[in-house]
């Protein structure tokens, strides 16, 4: 996996915000649907019009043991395999930023994980909706805990 990394600041970002020792870095993942609608710039222009720095960002086609990696706590659930397959359908755009609280903050930017409670504004609330499919198909992953996004970053941009 090649990581293409930025080390460009925001234009919103303030020089504490780009230093600070509270910055935390979290996994953003825009899924197959979203890559495949086209909403991949969309994501990262929310994250950069929120004053977070992109630190790396990729174009991957996850391979299933990466899949099983990353969704280790959901092996042997019944919607462990319809999720692997989604997630192997298409290209995804794997994305680590950086912020003050941008775990929280992302996943608010995000919405809540059921595109129909998603509420407006929010990226889910705004282009994600509930189709007849075997897992819920909401455009992004955002990694839940500062903990998680160190693991998962890990795993996509092993290198960074």
């Amino acid at each position: 996996m090649t990581t293409q990394k930025t080390s460009a600041t925001p234009a919103n970002a303030t020089p504490e915000s780009a230093t600070s020792a509270s910055t935390e870095r979290t996994l953003v993942l825009v899924k197959p649907d979203g890559v495949r609608r086209g909403l991949a710039g969309e994501v990262l222009r929310r994250l950069e019009a929120k004053g977070y720095a992109l630190a790396g960002v990729e174009l991957v086609t996850a391979t299933p043991e990466l899949l099983a990696q990353h969704y280790a706590e959901h092996v042997g659930k019944p919607f462990y395999q319809p999720l692997v397959d989604f997630m192997l359908s298409g290209p995804i755009l794997a994305v680590v930023a950086e912020g003050q609280r941008v775990v929280e903050g992302f996943r608010s930017l995000a919405g809540a994980t059921d595109p129909t409670a998603a509420a407006p504004g929010t990226i889910r609330g705004d282009f994600a909706r509930t189709w007849d499919t075997p897992v819920i198909q909401n455009i992004v992953h955002g990694s839940d805990s500062p903990e998680s996004a160190a693991r998962e970053i890990a795993l996509w941009f092993p290198r960074l």
